[in-house]
């Protein structure tokens, strides 16, 4: 007679799990209060400790147990307090990314969020005891704090890096928008310019010379409008020159109401129109006007587009540079296509030919002049020269410097092609793209097959008499 094998629970089985009914004298409450599932269990357990008494698991099987929860537990850790440097930093760049070190006060709030930094490093040290990124993090801190002289203790930051933001500080929202991605991305500001001629940089870094007489909008899209208006320069040519610049930073939220500015020759003012300096909250001022030169230069900073505006008057004319975020620089309707900036001249508006400024040889009169002009007092070579002294570099610029003396004999375009050169260092967010050479094949004054040729033939005639 076959004896029936005895069903053996593993290590984990519950027995207060199992459906066989508890024996009777179990059912009897050894305390009050007690119920029957309690005492089930009670019973069960008792049955089960008599049970491993008699059949102890081998070593082997021991040992195993106990690496799996070591394992379980390192698990359980690692998922429930994850390293967390990354939001720490994060953390300390959105609290600093809207200071400014040249203003008061920058070094106390600085401090304040190197204190909440290290904070947050100290709360984490266990869980990233073993991350190269941590230790590099509170070295940087330590740094950081002997640079500023920042004391250990003190107040912190809230850290809540949100309430720091101004809406009406367009670099900072941008600058949330890239750290939530995980990384900072390169500036997508774009940069246009004009001067002289006038010659035009556009934002696609195309460089031409136009004549465009009268009124023509430089920039005209949903936050910014910018109109210039050029006159003849010299009688009997189709080269002009700016002397009217007219600049409107339309309404935006609360952060300003619709501000105009207008500079015309000998008159630049440092106030917009209605003769206030600033636009928005007096203390934010998220739109300012600036006098760098007291009637020359006047910059204009409008925080809340994220756009800087520098006019110049050089001479008996006018200069404009600009730098603007592409986002907002390209955020226009339809019917706003024609602006230089954008798209550049038209082509019967373009003295150049794909790039060539037709420089005469010789003292010889331009081929778009009369014969009723003057002769400039400037030959090829003395023009050469004469830009040279201020620019070393032989650049669109230089040559632009060299056209324009030869084009009017006003030695002041040289000091303008010099300044807007200047601008572009100041203002361009690229500084491999400062510099725009004749045979630049990259984005520099348009991707035309002649460009090489006829930009070749200038060096030509400009080499053969240095």
């Amino acid at each position: 007679m076959m004896k029936k094998k005895k069903k053996r629970g593993g290590p984990f089985a519950c027995p207060c799990s199992s459906p066989v009914p508890p024996p009777p004298e179990s059912r009897r409450p050894a305390w009050p209060g007690m119920g029957r599932a309690a005492l089930s269990c009670a019973a069960a357990a008792g049955a089960e400790q008599r049970r491993r008494r008699l059949h102890p698991p081998p070593p082997a099987a021991l040992v195993l147990l106990f690496s799996l929860w070591l394992l379980l537990r390192t698990g359980d850790c690692q998922l429930q307090t994850p390293c967390r440097i990354q939001k720490c930093t994060t953390d300390f760049v959105s609290l600093t990314s809207h200071l400014n070190s040249a203003l008061d006060g920058f070094d106390l709030e600085f401090c304040k969020a190197l204190r909440a930094y290290s904070a947050c490093t100290y709360r984490n040290s266990k869980v990233c005891r073993g991350n190269l990124v941590y230790h590099s993090a509170v070295l940087g801190i330590s740094d950081l704090m002997s640079q500023r002289n920042c004391s250990k203790d003190g107040p912190t930051s809230s850290t809540n890096p949100e309430v720091t933001h101004d809406p009406c500080n367009y670099s900072g929202r941008l600058g949330t928008r890239e750290l939530r991605g995980g990384e900072q991305t390169p500036s997508s500001d774009l940069f246009c310019g004009l001067f002289g001629d006038p010659h035009l940089r556009t934002f696609k870094d195309h460089f031409q010379t136009c004549k465009v007489e009268g009124a023509w909008p430089l920039i005209d899209n949903n936050y910014l409008s910018v109109q210039v208006t050029n006159v003849p320069l010299v009688p009997g040519s189709s080269a002009t020159a700016t002397n009217k610049i007219t600049i409107i930073f339309k309404s935006y939220q609360d952060c300003t109401d619709q501000k105009v500015y207008q500079a015309v020759t000998d008159d630049l003012p440092a106030a917009f129109v209605d003769g206030t300096t600033s636009g928005g909250d007096s203390d934010t001022k998220s739109l300012r006007i600036v006098e760098s030169v007291s009637g020359r230069c006047v910059e204009m900073h409008a925080k809340y587009i994220g756009t800087t505006v520098f006019v110049r008057q050089v001479g008996r004319y006018l200069t404009l540079a600009i730098r603007m975020p592409k986002e907002l620089a390209m955020a226009y309707e339809e019917s706003q296509d024609l602006q230089l900036c954008v798209n550049g001249c038209p082509s019967s508006e373009r003295i150049d030919d794909s790039g060539h400024l037709p420089l005469p040889v010789m003292g010889q009169l331009l081929p778009h002049a009369s014969s009723a002009q003057p002769r400039s007092m400037y030959t090829v070579e003395s023009a050469t020269t004469k830009c040279h002294e201020k620019m070393l570099v032989k650049d669109l610029y230089f040559y632009s410097c060299v056209f324009d003396l030869l084009t009017t004999g006003d030695a002041n375009f040289t000091a303008a092609a010099h300044s807007a050169l200047k601008d572009v260092e100041a203002l361009h967010p690229r500084k491999e793209r400062w510099h725009i050479f004749p045979h630049s094949g990259n984005g520099g004054i348009g991707q035309n097959s002649k460009l090489p040729v006829s930009l070749g033939l200038v060096c030509l005639i400009l080499v053969a008499f240095l």
